[in-house]
């Protein structure tokens, strides 16, 4: 997770003194490569699963991972340059078995059961990671639509696109 340095405050605003993450997003980066090799994608989506596991046993649940939301802490894309930003959505589940039910997170990223109005846990955010993954070695989203109903139409249905070409 992007570390917090320091906060100030007046009678207007808040201000976040963050950790300096030179690489930008992770969005950037799929921009800039189209798709990643296997091994980076793995290096990439092995570093997410480790911070999410992190705050899922601290009871938090992101709810809106996503590319933008994947800073690096430097150019090169690895491991240790990898952090988790942006816990506006975040929510915590202090008990094991509780479940959320808020729908919420960026439409090409959010599970079916937060779209279906379903209880949900922690496991949405594992999906959030598929899609990623999913961009990162294909340079394409799994699901796209322009109209948001019909995207959110293919997610319930789990149709995405698996493109032989691509893959």
């Amino acid at each position: 997770m992007v570390k917090l340095l320091d906060v100030f405050e007046d009678e207007r605003h808040w201000c976040l003194v963050m950790e300096l993450m030179e690489g930008g997003e992770l969005f950037d980066q799929i921009l800039d490569k189209e798709c990643f090799s296997e091994k980076e994608a793995r290096e990439a989506t092995k570093a997410i699963v480790d911070a999410i596991m992190y705050c899922h046993n601290q009871g938090i649940i992101h709810r809106d991972i996503k590319p933008e939301n994947l800073l690096l802490s430097s150019k090169e894309l690895g491991i240790s340059s990898l952090k988790i930003a942006d816990f506006g959505l975040a929510r915590l589940l202090p008990q094991e078995n509780s479940l959320a039910s808020t729908t919420c997170g960026t439409p090409g990223y959010v599970a079916p059961e937060v779209l279906m109005q379903l209880p949900y846990g922690k496991e949405c955010d594992f999906w959030s990671i598929g899609v990623v993954t999913f961009i990162l070695l294909s340079g394409t989203p799994p699901f796209y639509e322009e109209d948001n109903f019909a995207l959110f139409e293919l997610i319930k249905a789990c149709k995405y696109d698996f493109d032989v070409d691509t893959w």
